[in-house]
């Protein structure tokens, strides 16, 4: 039983690793999105200091 459980370890490490570029290639591709207007819209009002000033500590 041992013996099965060795041959399986390439494929696992080869899943493995296939899993592993496929997650770098989801996380890049999500980095390099274009950041939504209502999100830009937010940070100015966040960097220009008009936040409501509701339920929001500092």
């Amino acid at each position: 039983m041992t013996k099965d459980r060795d041959e399986d370890r390439p494929d696992r490490r080869a899943i493995r690793a296939q899993i592993d570029e496929n997650l770098k290639r989801v996380y890049t591709a999500a980095l390099n999105e274009e950041l939504p207007d209502r999100f830009r819209d937010l940070l100015a009002q966040l960097k220009a200091g008009g936040g409501s000033g509701k339920g929001g500590a500092a």
